[in-house]
């Protein structure tokens, strides 16, 4: 773990100022609702820090055309971490957030995350939910974090927070949409322990506890930073949860970190993240052994299929069957380990012989379907 707790700088920071991070790589063509986002905000204390990992599109021009409202940092590229972490060195707000540059703020955003720390001064960051659009804006998916990350299955809301409230009771005035929501706070390390919880966009966070936290994990490049950071902010103490979707989160766009050729090394950060920690915070973590055995299992089996996938054979033998010792009944983790540990010729050969079925098949389900006629042909 290569955190840098220096990274941010000392004292309180401008009070009430938000200081807000937008990491950035060849998104000059969306950049600007991300940044205008921003300013579209009710509460309207706040900096927006670009940090351009060296970006060769029309980032800059974009950023220059809001002029000196948007401070604009540029760095040679070296992952989203530390694209991140330039903006952390930048920022000078008592509060600080993170947007990705494709994402959007809803404009009631951090109005309601403010209000929330400022009522509680023990709570050093405050997520939400997020809405899911597509790359023409339509809704796909209004509350998309449950959906989305994995672990609220086995971890209901109200069963892993110890306090709970209405938005309304800290903001009086709140929008009509967000009367009825409620909150969430407490300690939740260990829960974050069994899968991530936090979307990095939905984030505000307090100084003091970033100071705590450092920057990013700058090994994890290409992916896997955000659940080591957020699971690192949560050991740090209470963290609250905002039950309302605050952002539009864009999916399924090939430029996204989430794209399936980063599957491996989401298994791997996860894998290392989760060791890691569970090695140095034994005195910290409320789990049975039971969610112990089976949070190991599922991440040595989640990085023994993507390794599999990937061709990383000997790697994916070890973690299949660490994932096999752990839990045995796995029948398809089982067959998986048996293509493990085929000769590596061979086990490409049937990649390849695979690959060519799925295409045949893909064609064959084309062709099959009537051809539409074009438009023309109904005048003839």
């Amino acid at each position: 773990m290569t955190n840098d707790n220096s990274l941010i700088g000392a004292g309180p920071g401008e009070p009430g100022l938000v200081s807000v991070v937008i990491p950035t790589y060849q998104r000059g063509y969306i950049l600007d609702r991300a940044i205008q986002s921003v300013l579209d905000q009710t509460y309207r204390q706040v900096e927006i820090v670009v940090a351009d990992d060296g970006s060769t599109d029309s980032t800059r021009e974009v950023v220059a055309r809001f002029g000196p409202v948007v401070r604009y940092f540029h760095q040679p590229n070296a992952g989203v971490s530390a694209a991140r972490n330039l903006g952390l060195r930048n920022a000078r707000g008592e509060f600080v957030a993170l947007l990705d540059s494709d994402d959007c703020w809803l404009p009631w955003k951090l109005e309601a995350q403010v209000r929330l720390l400022k009522r509680f001064p023990e709570v050093g960051m405050v997520w939400t939910d997020m809405v899911a659009i597509d790359d023409d804006g339509r809704c796909l998916d209004e509350a998309h974090l449950r959906n989305f990350y994995a672990a609220y299955c086995e971890l209901p809301t109200n069963d892993f927070f110890e306090r709970s409230g209405r938005l309304v009771d800290l903001w009086p005035d709140a929008p009509d949409q967000l009367s009825g929501r409620k909150y969430f706070l407490g300690d939740i390390f260990s829960q974050m322990l069994l899968g991530n919880l936090v979307h990095t966009s939905t984030v505000l966070m307090r100084r003091e506890r970033l100071q705590l936290v450092g920057g990013f994990d700058q090994t994890h490049r290409f992916a896997g930073e955000d659940y080591e950071y957020h699971l690192t902010t949560s050991y740090h103490g209470p963290v609250a949860f905002l039950d309302v979707s605050s952002i539009l989160y864009r999916v399924g766009a090939p430029d996204q970190i989430t794209a399936p050729h980063l599957a491996l090394y989401f298994a791997q950060g996860n894998l290392r993240t989760v060791q890691s920690w569970l090695a140095r915070a034994q005195g910290r973590v409320r789990l049975t052994p039971g969610q112990l055995k089976r949070r190991m299992a599922g991440s040595f089996g989640w990085a023994g299929r993507e390794e599999l996938r990937a061709g990383q054979l000997s790697e994916a033998r070890r973690h299949l069957l660490q994932s096999l010792r752990l839990r045995p009944f796995q029948p398809r983790l089982a067959a998986l380990l048996a293509l493990s540990l085929l000769p590596r010729k061979v086990y490409h050969r049937l990649q390849y012989v695979r690959h060519a079925d799925r295409t045949v098949a893909a064609e064959k389900k084309e062709t099959a379907q009537p051809a539409k006629e074009p438009d023309h042909a109904l005048t003839r």
